[in-house]
């Protein structure tokens, strides 16, 4: 007889080191404490640098209650272990149909061939066929797009067998076949050769497609879903177009082996210059619907056309969590971390986010379950739909198994989905409110897994050894910053709206849980405590006024206690989450750039949307890059070839820093040095940490020649806005 233990399909485990944590936190606590007493209580008079003084009293106050949010997830993180033995051993191949989304939106930026290699990994999970059904949504509705597709259908009847065959992983072509010079065995070189050259052919058509910008008539004739493009279509302004490539409930739909293929849906919901097609959330709620009259099953699982499966057993993990009896019928949804293919040995961006995958998503998982995060998760179908959890919730796991229908009744079921893609089909209902996708915001994921907490849903973080997917981090960083700008305005919007944690989830969810969505909701206005922070002490050292307690005084101590030991355990964190000792310092450089500048910007854009002054719109990064682009990024150059505003700010911080430290050195050296010393020495560290912090930016401006180096006019400006800036310090001595 089964134990309760053996019972379960899935195990958590509390992370170990939380009683020294807990210990830790409390002396931080004491020293913050500290210090904030000490600012308020050495306020100096007017006329002596009190204004400057209040400034950093209130951005202390921030960064105190910045990290006392902080804490809500690291108190007691957990790690979750699914048991697929368990799972097989109870349920065999009787597992519910799995729908899967993929969204692609710019066949420039997502080029054609990338979006095919995510599909082809997901249809080649390791899992029934009959029971998958892959839709994907383009935004950009794009004829090369769907010929790509349609070439997918018949290179997926080699792949998928190829892959199952030899255990192949992972199941993208174009990752596979990338990491790999050759055949590994059992594979054998015949068999991987074959395929290797079906590929490279297949994606020549493609691209060749794409350069002469025509599909050949031979093609179009071949299938008739190429007759919804004409001259009149654009990717702002077309009608709805659903194309069933591969139907899984078909007998003829089998692979080169005779075994069933899954089912293979095209889709480009109804757009028109009219409307508003609310972007992604949009896109998520069209395919629900298209899906309800295809395969209607009862788990949805999405992911972004760049994140391709990584892991072939990914579902069937997924389901030990779903059909756990004891807890599986709480759980709303399972998410996984975002983890990138090309991020630098040392991290040059700080673009794999290490503590916030291994360390605070499992404080999140610990007290109710990590955000929906838009890519890498599986909900079920009836929460997506606004389903309220209660008690006695059972799902039907049966519903949505295939049947074979005939060719005639295809043509039915695409004409109705097309119905459900139109640009009025929703007007009138509640879908992008209470059902659905959520709408209004840029980061419509969030907000959606928030509701779904307050509905009574639990959800589950699983980071496993072998990443489940896979994409392509941004490479420049301009595309770094875009995408945390519109991570940041996105999450501050959330806070700024009746989706405010702390008022929506007000008795819906536990107070950390509330405090865990915060850290991402508060990311954008760190931005304001942090310009002061790296701009007005330095000043100061100009101006011979100081901001901190005397090195010989006892005050000092809870300063350097706060700023050593947080630092030292943010390291320890970093380390123990597998970043190197200059990736842990290339993360602390990019955390100050973004909140100097994307965060920045994310706080403009949200008060200015607030105000009615602007609209809400939505970028997509790009996921290519030139040869020398990608070069530089390997090499872990920085790429600064490019005029914007938020280099404008970068470079003009960092001049500040430079002149203030020699400004300072030479005050040392035409003052008496040792009082000097004794009075500004915590400034003057502060300055030369981020002089240091800056060398990168300081070589692209001045000493660099090659293409990503600082571009002349934004040195030109940042020049200008630092003078102007010591002009007002001198003109206006309110600092």
């Amino acid at each position: 007889m089964e134990t309760e233990t053996e019972r379960r399909l899935f195990a958590t485990e509390i992370l170990g080191g939380r009683t020294v944590y807990r210990l830790h936190a409390v002396t931080v606590a004491v020293g913050i404490v500290l210090v904030l007493y000490y600012r308020a209580s050495h306020i100096p008079a007017a006329g002596e640098g009190r204004a400057a003084w209040v400034g950093m009293l209130a951005a202390e106050l921030w960064y105190s209650a910045y990290w006392v949010i902080t804490q809500s997830v690291r108190w007691s993180p957990v790690r979750r272990h699914p048991f697929r033995d368990r799972l097989a051993a109870r349920h065999g191949e009787m597992l519910p149909c799995v729908d899967i989304f993929v969204c692609t939106a710019d066949p420039r930026s997502e080029p054609p061939s990338l979006v095919i290699s995510t599909i082809l990994s997901l249809m080649a999970y390791d899992y029934p066929a009959k029971k998958l059904s892959v839709y994907l949504s383009d935004d950009g509705c794009s004829i090369f797009t769907f010929y790509a597709m349609w070439e997918t259908t018949s290179f997926a009847k080699h792949w998928i067998p190829f892959c199952k065959r030899y255990n192949i992983e992972p199941r993208s072509p174009a990752a596979y076949f990338s990491e790999s010079d050759g055949p590994q065995e059992p594979c054998t070189p015949k068999d991987w050769s074959f395929i290797k050259d079906m590929y490279d052919e297949m994606t020549e058509r493609i691209d060749s497609a794409i350069m002469s910008g025509k599909i050949p008539e031979e093609i179009k004739a071949n299938h008739k879903g190429f007759c919804e493009w004409n001259l009149k279509i654009n990717s702002k302004d077309h009608q709805s177009i659903v194309e069933i490539l591969v139907d899984g409930k078909d007998q003829n739909a089998v692979d080169n082996e005779g075994n069933v293929l899954p089912t293979l849906v095209y889709m480009a919901r109804e757009k028109r210059p009219q409307h508003n097609h609310n972007f992604k959330a949009g896109a998520m709620n069209a395919l629900i619907r298209v899906s309800s009259v295809t395969s209607n099953s009862p788990i949805i699982m999405n992911v972004d056309c760049d994140m391709y499966s990584n892991n072939k057993d990914t579902i069937r993990d997924s389901l030990c969590f779903f059909l756990d009896e004891e807890m599986g019928h709480k759980i709303g949804f399972v998410q996984y971390p975002q983890n990138y293919n090309n991020i630098t040995k040392n991290n040059i961006y700080g673009n794999s986010l290490q503590a916030v995958k291994k360390v605070e998503m499992g404080g999140l998982d610990s007290v109710g379950g990590p955000p929906y995060i838009g890519t890498g998760c599986f909900h079920r179908r009836e929460i997506l739909c606004g389903m309220i959890f209660t008690k006695d919730y059972k799902v039907d796991w049966d519903r949505g198994v295939k049947e074979r229908i005939q060719e005639n009744i295809v043509y039915n079921i695409e004409e109705k989905a097309k119905s459900l893609t139109t640009c009025t089909y929703e007007h009138g209902t509640q879908w992008g409110n209470e059902i659905g996708v959520k709408y209004g915001c840029p980061v419509e994921d969030v907000i959606t897994g928030l509701a779904i907490h307050c509905r009574g849903w639990e959800s589950v973080y699983y980071n496993p050894i072998r990443p489940a997917f896979l994409g392509v981090a941004p490479a420049t960083l301009s595309q770094t910053l875009l995408q945390t700008k519109r991570w940041s305005e996105g999450n501050f919007t959330i806070f700024l709206s009746k989706y405010c944690p702390f008022l929506f989830g007000h008795g819906k969810i536990k107070l950390r849980h509330q405090m865990g969505y915060c850290i991402y909701a508060l990311w954008a206005p760190n931005s304001l405590a942090t310009l002061y922070y790296v701009t007005i002490p330095s000043l100061n050292l100009i101006k011979i006024s100081s901001l901190f307690p005397e090195i010989t005084s006892p005050w000092i101590a809870p300063f350097v206690f706060v700023f050593c030991v947080t630092n030292l355990y943010n390291l320890h964190e970093a380390l123990s989450c597998g970043d190197t000792l200059k990736g842990w310092w290339n993360v602390q450089r990019m955390w100050m750039v973004k909140r100097i500048t994307s965060y920045l910007f994310g706080v403009i854009d949200t008060l200015r949307k607030l105000l009615g002054l602007s609209h809400m719109t939505f970028a997509v990064s790009s996921k290519v890059s030139d040869e020398d682009v990608s070069k530089r990024y390997e090499q872990e150059i920085m790429e600064l070839g490019s005029s914007t505003p938020e280099y404008v700010i970068i470079a003009t911080i960092a001049l500040l820093n430079l002149v203030c430290l020699v400004g300072g050195i030479f005050q040392i050296m035409t003052c008496s040095w040792n009082v000097f010393l004794n009075v500004f020495s915590p400034q003057l560290i502060l300055c030369g940490v981020l002089v240091i912090i800056n060398i990168p930016f300081y070589e692209a401006m001045f000493f660099r020649k090659d293409k990503g180096r600082m571009p002349f006019p934004v040195t030109l400006a940042s020049t200008g806005f630092l003078v102007l800036a010591f002009l007002i310090e001198i003109i206006i001595p309110i600092i």
